[in-house]
This record gives C-alpha cells, structure tokens and sequence, in this order.
C-alpha cells in the first residue's frame, strides 16, 4: 500500500496504470473510518483493480460554525484498516496545501443542493461537488463509491456526473448499521453514552414507518405525522428535518412508491445526525 500526499504524484501514478487499462475504484472519505466506510472499500475490491481511498477533511464543505476544527482525525487508525482491507494507494493531501490560496473555481449543482441538508447547511453541497469533481480529475476512478446513508450527497454527485460527463461510475452502497439500528456515522463519536440511547430514536422511527408502509399505509402525510410526532416528543432529539420525497429530484410526493426516500436530520445534544429509509429496498 502507497500512502501519497501531493496531487500530481497521485494523479502521475494514476495516468500510468491508466494506460495499463487497469480499473480503478475510488472511495473518497473524510477519515475516521468505520464499517461503513470499509464496505465501500470491499466493494470497490470486487469490482477493480485497484483501490484507491482519499482521506481528506474538506474545509469547503464546512460552515462558520460547524465542526471541521473537531471533526475526528485519526490518520493512523485509518491507514491501519486501509492496510488491513488490502488497499493499493492512500491519497492523503495536506488540508493546508490542496486547494490554492487563490482558488476561486466551485461546483454546484442547482435546485438539489439548496434543499433538506443544503437548506441547513448553505454552501455545503457546493463544498461537497468541488472537491469530488478535484479528487476525480486527480484519481480519475472507472468507479467511485458511496454510501447511502448520504443520500441527498448520493444524488447530487450522481447529477454532477451526469451533467458533466465525466466517465465514472457512480455506485451507492447500502447503509451500515451498528448492533442495535443506529447508522454508522463518524460523527457518532460526539455522542454520550446517554445521547447515543437517545439517537436510536431516529432510526426505530424509520424501521416502523417501513412496517406501516408494508401494511398498505402510502400516504405520506401519515407517514411523516407519525415520525414527526414521535421525534418531537423525545426529549433530547431536536428535529432539523423530515422530508418524503421522490428518489430522483428529492421533491415531496403525496403517495408513498418504490421510488419514494424518507430523509430525517436530527440533532442529538450538539450533534446533527442524517438517516433515511430508501422504499426501494422493500417495495417492488
């Protein structure tokens, strides 16, 4: 395994294997990796050559006051399982390096991204789409991989790929979940003991809208009441969002289908969580 931390040494190694015709599946992370992060990897094994995981905390898609000066890292934990699961490159670029002092080109992808977590969070997405659209013009995968835990980032980056064609393989990987429900997020680590009970609200709240969905229920406003009602009544849980919308362009829908997403965002104590329940997992 290579560990490389300068953008056209990585991209130098790539254009080599490149003209090997060798595949190259990329998983792109912030770090602190968990189970979640190494099912990407697997996957990515399956299906390449070559694997290659970005570790990088991205400034961009940080707001003011939001936690990129805490966010979890953990560089030697992360290289360790990145060896264990038999990855070929690390690209770990330097957070105070990557981008140039006077950088002043941004991806963004209209209408998706102002909405839900884009709607919380103003500028993220457009931080999001940047540094993927940087980090494949560096790795240049044949597939790139993701989580679906991040459905809404899922979504626009697959848009992004559409609209400027770039000849990548965008590829969502179901949601890893603990022992006991709860999405695995990095982020889970600010959680108390206490909070971490309280967080599994949010997914047994998902698990029983999906058992009143498969008993016939496909109206979403009784959907999003019961979850709503649910929620705001556990004291600890602060509900950023609930939104029942279509799989594609992320608007509201009335009935309940295959193609419908529940998208939850909530705060735990000082932590803002994301889950959701994609119906196409259950429904035909």
């Amino acid at each position: 395994m290579e560990i490389i931390k300068d953008s056209k040494e990585m991209q130098d190694k790539i254009l080599i294997l490149k003209k090997r015709n060798t595949s190259i599946g990329f998983v792109p992370t912030m770090g602190a990796l968990h189970e979640g992060h190494l099912s990407l990897i697997k996957q990515a094994k399956k299906e390449n050559e070559i694997v290659v995981v970005s570790i990088f905390v991205n400034p961009k898609q940080f707001g003011p006051n939001e936690d990129y000066s805490k966010y979890p890292r953990v560089h030697d934990q992360d290289i360790s399982l990145c060896d264990k699961e038999s990855v070929d490159f690390i690209f770990l670029p330097q957070e105070s390096t990557f981008y140039d002092p006077d950088h002043l080109t941004y991806v963004e992808v209209e209408n998706l991204s102002n909405l839900h977590c884009g709607k919380s969070r103003p500028g993220h997405f457009r931080g999001v789409t940047t540094v993927v659209a940087k980090l494949f013009n560096i790795v240049q995968p044949d597939r790139a991989y993701f989580g679906k835990k991040d459905f809404q980032q899922l979504i626009i980056i697959k848009k992004m790929v559409e609209d400027l064609s770039f000849p990548i393989e965008i590829i969502g990987c179901p949601i890893v979940r603990d022992f006991d429900g709860l999405a695995l997020s990095s982020r889970n680590k600010y959680l108390t003991t206490e909070e971490r009970k309280i967080a599994l609200k949010i997914s047994q709240t998902l698990f029983r809208a999906k058992e009143s969905i498969l008993k016939n229920e496909n109206d979403s406003q009784v959907i999003y009441n019961k979850i709503y009602e649910e929620l705001n009544s556990t004291e600890g849980i602060k509900i950023d969002y609930i939104s029942i919308v279509d799989d594609k362009f992320l608007q509201p829908v009335n009935i309940i289908t295959k193609n419908t997403v529940i998208l939850i965002a909530c705060f735990v104590g000082s932590t803002r969580l994301i889950d959701n329940l994609h119906c196409s997992d259950f429904l035909n």
